[in-house]
């Protein structure tokens, strides 16, 4: 791990983290670094900014679904041709899976990653306190390394001035920049945080916008510095995965589109190198599911969003139908759970029809349902190994099963613990060999889960 690093965290969530990530990679980028992107946490949404503005997948760091040794193989693995590894943090510094420890925090990931932190603060209304408020997160955890300060939201350059007066009286890490309010463009959100990105919503121009917003008030060269000066860890990146037979090669479509795309990049690869082709159909525009196929796989997304054309697409519904009758393995998660229900009914009252394959529907509702990291056990042999396989991963959605009378608990997917409660609940749907659930699961929390996985596509179940 010899790249330089640089982790971009917050004193809470909103202070403006992402938009500074996007137009300090943007900047970087400009100056002819190859930048290579982290977001810390499972979120499936900020990677498809920080990708578009870097040009190279953003990745994934979770400690808690993934663990050190895995992190830290990952970003030396990620980083192997990279000039500097940006890593945007997740809420506020020291918030994780847990209240009392470091656990799935953006601190865990800057200990292990001994990542300089540039400390991101809404300095709106502030000027001495600001100094206050940084000795708090400076000394909290004597490991991290504080290196610097941005001030978001500023005022007048007076107000700046008085900002970077009282972290040196104080004796504070220094202000590496103060963005003045209104200086970088909001960002395009919905109920799940920002909407995926693409080319309309983040543009050359507007990426160019922001990046000029960072070079004025930013100090590129004193953040530069602070990446440069870490001692290099001597992490070998993992191996490259041994080529696979073709006569081994298992045929999995995976659904890919506006409505369906939440994915870790680290699954769909963990999948090739156990011996997988991934096939890319679109449950939206396709009229029918690829030929040829072993399993299916529906990610998560925004079917809601998309649900009459969803329910338009008559010929793929009925295909996905006929493959799952067939008796095929279909897995789901989240999104492709409500695409395999009986229907989708909206916040204003109106339902969609979907696929049917599950025995009943779901719906969406005005406050959200869940959030947070999820332990499951399955509780029969299925996709990722034999009965009681343990695995994690999180949930994040807006939406829940309706009608579900004609289940039980022998049609549930797996026993779940939820990270605030103790008593665990059954969760998700399974029969035959479709497996549906509303927890995202990360493979790197269990070894030989993406093996396991594409014997149980294979049909060595």
């Amino acid at each position: 791990m010899s790249c330089p690093r640089l982790v971009i965290a917050g004193t809470s969530s909103g202070v403006g983290k992402t938009s500074l990530t996007l137009g300090l990679t943007a900047a970087l980028c400009r100056r002819g670094l190859q930048v290579q992107t982290f977001k810390v946490g499972p979120d499936f949404l900020d990677p498809t900014w920080l990708s578009l503005a870097s040009g190279r997948p953003c990745i994934n760091l979770d400690g808690w679904m993934c663990g050190k040794t895995y992190v830290r193989e990952r970003f030396a693995k990620a980083t192997v041709d990279a000039d500097i590894a940006i890593i945007e943090g997740v809420m506020g510094l020291f918030d994780g899976a847990a209240p009392c420890n470091a656990e799935g925090s953006t601190a865990e990931i800057a200990r292990w990653l001994d990542a300089p932190v540039l400390l991101v603060v809404n300095a709106h209304g502030m000027a001495r306190s600001l100094a206050a408020l940084v000795k708090g997160y400076a000394e909290f955890d004597p490991d991290l390394h504080l290196a610097g300060v941005i001030a978001n939201r500023c005022g007048s350059p007076r107000h700046t001035t008085w900002l970077s007066d009282a972290l040196n009286a104080a004796g504070m890490p220094p202000l590496a920049g103060a963005v003045r309010r209104d200086s970088l463009p909001p960002l395009p959100s919905r109920h799940l945080g920002l909407v995926t990105a693409d080319r309309q919503n983040l543009s050359i121009s507007a990426l160019a916008d922001m990046a000029d917003a960072i070079e004025q008030h930013l100090d590129l060269t004193r953040i530069l510095a602070l990446g440069q000066n870490i001692a290099p860890k001597h992490v070998a990146a993992p191996p490259d995965a041994l080529p696979v037979a073709e006569n081994r090669k298992v045929r999995i479509g995976l659904a890919y589109d506006e409505a369906f795309h939440f994915y870790y990049p680290d699954n769909l690869q963990a999948l090739e190198d156990a011996g997988a082709s991934l096939v890319r159909f679109s449950p939206l525009h396709d009229r029918s599911v690829p030929a040829g196929l072993d399993a299916l796989i529906f990610g998560g997304g925004y079917p809601e969003e998309y649900a009459p054309d969803l329910e338009a697409n008559s010929d793929m519904r009925r295909a996905v139908a006929a493959f799952v009758s067939a008796g095929h393995p279909v897995y789901a998660e989240c999104g492709g759970l409500m695409y395999l229900s009986e229907g989708i009914e909206l916040r204003d009252g109106s339902r969609h029809d979907m696929v049917g394959a599950l025995p009943f529907g779901t719906r969406m509702l005005a406050t959200r349902k869940r959030l947070g990291y999820t332990e499951v056990r399955q509780l029969e042999k299925g996709p990722f190994g034999d009965a009681g396989t343990c695995l994690r991963g999180h949930e994040f959605h807006y939406s829940e099963i309706v009608d579900q009378t004609s289940t039980g608990t022998s049609d549930a997917a797996w026993q779940v613990r939820y990270r605030r409660s103790s008593d665990p609940v059954m969760e998700g749907y399974r029969r035959g060999n479709v497996f549906a659930s509303y927890v995202h699961i990360h493979f790197a929390c269990r070894p030989g889960a993406a093996e396991a996985f594409v014997d149980f596509s294979r049909g060595d179940r």
